[in-house]
């Protein structure tokens, strides 16, 4: 065979291996928008600039301008002091833009990524972001002992980093079936290698950073504010991804100790937007003169994002929590019912699954597609995950707290306690049934101390522990607690971020978001399989089969949600038309 034509065979071979730069990727599917669109759906790209938008923060201090390390309390709003390598569009289930990357080149085994850098980006001190800045960014956060573990976990399995030239840099997967990971490489946020060449990077410290995003660091009040100004000579303002986003000059977050003050300020005026997470500050405390005559306005939006899942949080490395049938007890001690009736104006539903309001989240019992998913490992799953829908415990009738206490009761004698002297005692050991509920908010106190009276009929002695910001997040990043409030939020393409909430890797590394402690093989597979899932479908049902799992686990008692944002903000403040299914996005806002 003549020896032009093997070189054109090869040609032809990799030219098809290989796709080409593209303006976009897509998780599953096609991109929304096309190469030549000019903004999102959800914006209003006339929208005016200009003016001051106030917001608040309820917590005690900030102590760093670094979110990236596990010290430190970061000042809230940080976030827009940086850019990533694309942009996520909040009204598609998962695809990316470019952004500080103007093109994205994968193939289709999806075993790299290869970024394209727009030339004209560019750092706040005026220095051209390069693949030098991206390849320090990706090395310090994955590799730095001070940084999140968070990032090692997502991105854990790139092999090599590759600098082709200034402007382009490639991306090697160790693990071909991770599809997902060229996407999330597009999130990470880009460092300024000069800048952290120079400075200590695990230090909390409230020098202001060199960014690349729309603002920088006004003032600093420490403890008690930080503004942020829009920064005139930001690079990416003109973009299609940025078209009517980033609208207000100046953007300041007040601090207060206690949320009870924080909404007594927004009623005076003293800040413009609030989203309100208390359901009887909702019912009740949104009312008055300025409510009366539209200077405030109060509403509710509805969302299409998957909530999650809020609950009390286990901690399975203590003894006394290692028993499922114990945590399953505490479970049934928990009266939704009456605290939603009572506390909540019946303004919430309650959660039972890790992937709340989505398709992803289990239901009834498992179809033809998570059998043949779960079916592997039923050897080393309860029963009950085949044959049982889980739905957390209810009061409603016919059942009722006394009953569900029955039922605690024969689940801890099983697990061998059993109530001696008034107190829930194991009867092999002699240790007490007794264990604290870590709070930094008061008013969940009122939630609570119902669900300890409860406890306290089981025999189990249970107290409250509040305390500051500070302390609450060192204790949570050291797993220092009995029982915490927490949340695991979810996207509609769960991907390598289950790893740091699940995998057993992440159990006992101090500030991963494994808070409950899980070492489960199963849950480990599964959580691979969700990351190597080929298309949308089989997602969903890899998703549904760890839902079922991790719910089979009884690792939470899980708290409540609420399809709707409820925001109350300030009559000059106007949004676009149309919200994005994530919902309220306030960097699309701006003053009338």
């Amino acid at each position: 065979m003549p020896s032009r034509f093997i070189s054109f065979l090869l040609l032809l071979v990799t030219t098809s291996a290989f796709a080409q730069p593209q303006h976009g990727v897509a998780m599953h599917g096609d991109l929304k928008y096309p190469a030549d669109f000019t903004h999102f759906e959800y914006v209003n790209p006339d929208a005016p600039k200009g003016g001051t938008l106030k917001l608040a923060v309820v917590g005690d201090n900030f102590d760093s301008f670094n979110p990236f390390i596990v010290k430190g309390v970061p000042a809230a709003g940080i976030s827009y002091l940086y850019e990533s390598l694309t942009v996520h569009a909040q009204d598609e289930a998962f695809s990316e833009y470019g952004l500080i990357a103007e093109s994205i080149e994968i193939p289709e085994d999806r075993s790299s990524v290869t970024f394209y850098l727009n030339k004209n980006a560019r750092f706040s001190d005026g220095s051209p972001i390069t693949a030098e800045d991206i390849k320090f960014s990706f090395e310090t956060l994955t590799t730095h002992e001070k940084a999140r573990p968070f990032y090692n976990a997502y991105y854990g399995d790139v092999a090599e980093v590759k600098i082709v030239d200034p402007h382009t840099i490639t991306f090697v997967s160790a693990n071909p079936e991770n599809r997902e990971l060229p996407l999330i490489l597009g999130q990470m946020n880009i460092l300024s290698k000069a800048f952290w060449s120079q400075h200590d990077f695990g230090a909390a410290s409230l020098e202001p950073p060199v960014g690349n995003g729309p603002y920088k660091i006004d003032k600093v009040v420490p403890g008690r504010s930080v503004s942020y100004v829009r920064d005139p000579d930001y690079w990416a303002k003109e973009l299609p991804v940025n078209k009517g986003r980033y609208n207000f000059d100046r953007i300041v977050f007040e601090y207060y100790k206690d949320n009870t003050v924080a909404l007594e300020a927004f009623k005076a005026g003293e800040y413009d937007f609030r989203v309100e997470r208390t359901a009887r500050n909702w019912a009740n405390s949104y009312t008055g003169q300025k409510f009366d005559d539209g200077i405030l306005i109060k509403e509710e939006i509805k969302h299409q994002r998957p909530t999650g899942m809020q609950a009390f949080v286990i901690n399975t490395r203590r003894s006394q929590f290692r028993d499922v049938r114990v945590r399953k007890a505490l479970d049934y001690a928990f009266d939704f019912e009456w605290t939603n009736q009572n506390l909540f104006n019946g303004q919430y539903l309650r959660a039972d699954n890790y992937f709340e309001n989505s398709e992803l989240a289990a239901e009834g019992l498992p179809g033809p597609q998570e059998l043949a998913i779960l079916e592997p490992f039923r050897k080393q799953l309860p029963e009950r995950v085949f044959t049982e829908i889980y739905q957390a415990p209810s009061t409603e009738k016919p059942n009722s707290i006394r009953k569900n206490l029955r039922t605690a009761i024969k689940l801890l004698k099983e697990a061998g306690w059993q109530i001696k002297d008034g107190k829930l005692t194991e009867l092999t050991t002699g240790q007490v049934m007794r264990f604290e509920f870590l709070l930094y908010q008061k008013d969940f106190e009122r939630v609570v101390q119902p669900y300890i009276k409860n406890l306290e009929k089981l025999g189990i002695e249970a107290g409250i522990r509040v305390v500051d910001t500070t302390q609450y997040i060192n204790r949570m990043r050291d797993f220092d607690f009995d029982i915490m409030v927490s949340g695991f939020g979810q996207s509609e393409s769960p991907g390598n971020e289950q790893r740091d909430y699940w995998h057993s890797s992440r159990a006992n590394q101090p500030g991963s978001r494994n808070l409950a402690g899980i070492s489960d093989p199963v849950v480990d597979a599964l959580v691979d399989m969700i990351i190597s899932a080929p298309d949308r479908a089989s997602l969903i049902h890899r998703t549904r089969a760890l839902d079922r799992v991790l719910l089979a686990g009884h690792y939470v008692i899980p708290n409540w949600y609420n399809p709707y944002d409820r925001i109350a903000y300030h009559k000059k403040l106007a949004r676009p038309e149309v919200t994005p299914k994530s919902g309220v996005a306030i960097d699309t806002w701006w003053i009338q």
